[in-house]
This record gives structure tokens, C-alpha cells and sequence, in this order.
């Protein structure tokens, strides 16, 4: 590591500091979407309107400073699902009206165009930085399955849901709602209104069917579409479309 990438004896505070930190990060942020982790520091520090040493004394190094951002940006993806997970599905008495209104939260936090890019940035960068991979992982998907699963446990201990394994549950939950929403969206083909909503009140529906008490995996039934082919989904384009029907 070059000496000027040392991390900071002293970390800058206060009010001007903290305005400096902002503009640091809203820059930073602008450049990696815009050019990738490749953009050099002395571009964030000019769009930031700083000298380069003092993003240094921020943050030590370009690495710790795309960090920050990935933590920033997640904390903000994720703060209103969270909180409605701590409010709500805990001691919840209607638990398919919570769980459809925290997946819309989930879901909308993390199907903005910011965030999509920074994900698209962050796996590309994995091959030369893993550790920016676990630092998405960590702050993202495992910090708010921690939360849904200690959610869905006191559901369970409520007999409002009937699951012998949690974790997986929770990774279910994320896969019917959210993934599709990265998948298609990370390649710019994000779901439009119409599907966004089917594919939550669907997935909700499909992880109720599942673990409703009473409900065995050898009793489950599946329905099939007998007549015409599926619809196409509606990715991107223009938004309104509904199911085909034939």
C-alpha cells in the first residue's frame, strides 16, 4: 500500500467534516456508477470539490471509501423494510398484510436505479476485491435476513406459522420477492408496476401456502395452467401491461 493510502491517525469531526464526508460520498458514488472502480481519486476529490488529501484523511483509501458507499447505500435500501419488520411482522395480527408491505419495501429500496448499478459495480469488482462482495453480503442480504428470521420466529412461537427451519425460509422469502427484481432489473429490464405487484403479493402468497399451520410438504397440491401458453413477462419498455389472457 502507497504511504498516501495509509489510513488516518486522526479521522476529521465535526460539522464542516461531516459536509466534507457527504460530498465525498455523493461524488465518490456518481464516479464509481458512472466510470467504475477504476475512476481515479483525484476525480472523486474534484467533483467533491475537495483536495485528494483530504479524502484520504476520510477514508485511508479508495477501497475503504467504495466500502462506505455500499454501506451507505444499503442502509438506505433497507431502512424502511427494516423497520417495518421491527414494527409490524413481530406481533403481527394480520400477517399477509404485513409481510406483502414490508416486501414492497424491500423491493423498492433495492429497484432504484442506484442501487442496481452499484450492485452490477460491486460483482464486477469481485474478481480483484472479494472482500467488496462479502462487505455487500454482509450489509445487505445476511443483516436483513437476521432481522426477517428473528420476525418470522416469534411468528412461529405465535403459531401464526408452522416453519421447522427458519433460515431457509427467510432465503425463500428473498427469492420469490426480491431476486427477481436484481436479476432482470441489474440487466435493465427491471419489472414494471403491474409485475412488480404480482410477483410480491405472489411470492407472499406462495411462502403463506407453504407455512400456514396445517400445511405438510407432502400435501400440497399444485395447480397448472391448462389452457395457452404463459404470458410474457412485462420487463421494462412501457409499463401497464397485465396478464395476457387467452
Amino acid at each position: 500500500m502507497r504511504a498516501s493510502e495509509q489510513p488516518p491517525k486522526r479521522i476529521p469531526s465535526g460539522d464542516r467534516a461531516a459536509a466534507k464526508r457527504r460530498a465525498i460520498v455523493r461524488a465518490a458514488t456518481d464516479a464509481f456508477l458512472r466510470d467504475g472502480y477504476g475512476v481515479g481519486m483525484d476525480t472523486i476529490a474534484a467533483e467533491a470539490g475537495v483536495a485528494k488529501v483530504t479524502v484520504y484523511n476520510h477514508f485511508g483509501s479508495k477501497e475503504a471509501l467504495f466500502t462506505a458507499i455500499v454501506g451507505d447505500l444499503l442502509d438506505a435500501a433497507l431502512a424502511e423494510s427494516t423497520r417495518l419488520v421491527e414494527e409490524r411482522l413481530g406481533s403481527s395480527t394480520d400477517v399477509r398484510a404485513d409481510l406483502v408491505a414490508i416486501c414492497e419495501a424491500w423491493v423498492a429500496g433495492h429497484a432504484t436505479p442506484e442501487v442496481l448499478a452499484l450492485h452490477n459495480a460491486v460483482m464486477g469488482s469481485m474478481p480483484r476485491l472479494p472482500e467488496l462482495g462479502r462487505t455487500w453480503q454482509e450489509q445487505g442480504p445476511e443483516r436483513f435476513h437476521l432481522i426477517v428470521r428473528a420476525a418470522l420466529a416469534s411468528l412461529v412461537e405465535r403459531g401464526e406459522l408452522a416453519i421447522d427451519d427458519i433460515e431457509l425460509a427467510a432465503i425463500q422469502l428473498s427469492g420469490l420477492v426480491l431476486m427477481p427484481h436484481i436479476a432482470y432489473g441489474s440487466a435493465g429490464s427491471a419489472p414494471d408496476a403491474d409485475l412488480t405487484q404480482r410477483l410480491i403479493t405472489g411470492g407472499v402468497d406462495m411462502f403463506l401456502a407453504r407455512y400456514r399451520p396445517g400445511v405438510t410438504t407432502s400435501g400440497w397440491t399444485a395447480t397448472r395452467r391448462t389452457v395457452g401458453p404463459p404470458p410474457a413477462p412485462h420487463l421494462g419498455g412501457k409499463a401497464g401491461g397485465g396478464r395476457a389472457d387467452r
